[in-house]
């Protein structure tokens, strides 16, 4: 069996570590799921020669430890997430992942003059507590004690969910790298969009990543009678909720360059036959410009305030995240061309629209990312799909890389 073929087939078999009905993978930060995942990926770890960890916010860690002398044994760090969106598909951070450790195998022999660590992240996507890169933040250094007062949709703190999962609040600290330590950190992702495939190639490298803000907005309005209130005196928190929806929507057709989303909305009290008294919805902005995406923040935070007050409605508008536009490492680009070319390909540069574990380690340490071709530019659907030949392309490129590196540092 090639590489590329076992790098598939645990896909698949990662795939069915989640915490809905198969065939809908579904795995959230320190669920079932999550634990399961650390079991199965944990086995290919130690199979590639990697002392293996969970640590104390739940990113699964394995380490090979430098075999040739070198000042301050630093670490390079390879790796992505391992929960996903809800309804998700296979390749969207795992691909990252199980990349990651074919490296090491590939590797095994190879004499390193740092040490190589893969990284499973617990949380990147921001699903359960919708705070992107708890897990990468804790690396980082960078994790505020406030996020722990975050609540889940049941009212799990994250607190209370990372003691439930057999961890405490009070270790998190600990984890947190210098970053003396750490030679630089290298993710392959799928492309999360049709660039490379117009291209007609199968990786290309990230030349940045989009900045990003994520914030929960809520209307309290008024629940009553669906029968016996006149519309003329309702305060529907809904009605509210459509018109900011739809002023988001406009903003970003009208901004070039802006993405913004409402993806999730809770009425209350969700009734067929009740004014909804109360809508709470996510609300998330993204801009390569830093200044703009701050700008359409705040534009939106301003509508709704407006929108509440012309209603007669109580408004809150919480940031829950924010991260800056994150350019990558010149010398770590150099060296992903270099391998690149070493396919007999050529480079396509191309930004991220897409949020990743890369953007938190930047405070940390040199990063750079190796995007994959992904067909049709599909992502956070079941469909999205990366092939065997890409796959191995990106694993070559990805081997020389390292190994570009170690020459560099040997």
């Amino acid at each position: 069996m090639s590489p590329a073929q076992r790098i598939a087939n645990r896909l698949e078999e990662l795939a069915r570590c989640t915490d809905d009905p198969l065939p809908r993978l579904t795995r959230t930060f320190l669920s079932p799921a999550m634990r399961r995942a650390h079991d199965v990926v944990g086995v290919w770890m130690s199979e590639a020669g990697l002392a293996v960890h969970v640590d104390a916010i739940g990113n699964l860690v394995g380490r090979r430890d430098p075999t040739v002398s070198s000042p301050g044994r630093k670490t390079l760090l390879l790796g992505s997430h391992l929960d996903t969106v809800r309804d998700a598909g296979r390749f969207d951070g795992a691909l990252g992942v199980i990349l990651g450790i074919e490296c090491a195998a590939a590797l095994r022999d190879r004499a390193l003059p740092f040490a190589l660590e893969v990284l499973g992240f617990s949380d990147e996507e921001g699903v359960r507590f919708q705070g992107t890169y708890l897990g990468s933040r804790v690396i980082a250094g960078t994790f505020e004690p406030q996020l722990l007062d975050l609540r889940d949709v049941e009212g799990v703190t994250l607190a209370d969910a990372i003691c439930a999962w057999g961890s405490a609040p009070s270790a998190l600290a600990a984890e947190a790298r210098s970053p003396e330590e750490i030679v630089g950190y290298l993710e392959v992702h799928i492309e999360q969009g049709p660039v490379l495939e117009k291209h007609r190639l199968p990786v290309g490298m990230v030349t940045a990543i989009a900045g990003q803000s994520r914030a929960r907005v809520t209307f309290h309005g008024m629940a009553g009678h669906a029968g016996t209130v006149p519309m003329s005196s309702r305060r529907d928190a809904l009605c509210a909720a459509a018109e900011f929806v739809l002023t988001v929507e406009r903003l970003a057709q009208d901004t070039h360059g802006l993405v913004a989303t409402v993806g999730q909305i809770t009425a209350t009290p969700g009734a067929s036959n009740v004014i909804p008294g109360m809508v709470e919805l996510s609300l998330d902005v993204r801009h390569q410009n830093d200044a703009l995406c701050k700008s359409a923040n705040d534009t939106l935070r301003t509508a709704g305030t407006l929108i509440a007050r012309r209603r007669g409605l109580a408004y809150e508008f919480d940031t829950v995240q924010e991260s800056n536009a994150v350019p990558c490492d010149t010398r770590l680009q150099d060296v992903l061309k270099e391998a690149i070319r070493a396919q007999g390909l050529a480079v396509c540069e191309l930004p991220s629209g897409a949020g990743h574990d890369a953007v938190a380690l930047a405070a940390l340490c040199p990063v750079a990312m190796l995007f994959v071709r992904c067909r049709g530019g599909v992502s956070h659907h079941p469909d999205e799909f990366a092939s065997d030949e890409d796959i191995a392309v990106a694993l070559d490129v990805l081997v020389q890389a390292v190994e570009r590196l170690a020459q560099d540092r040997g």
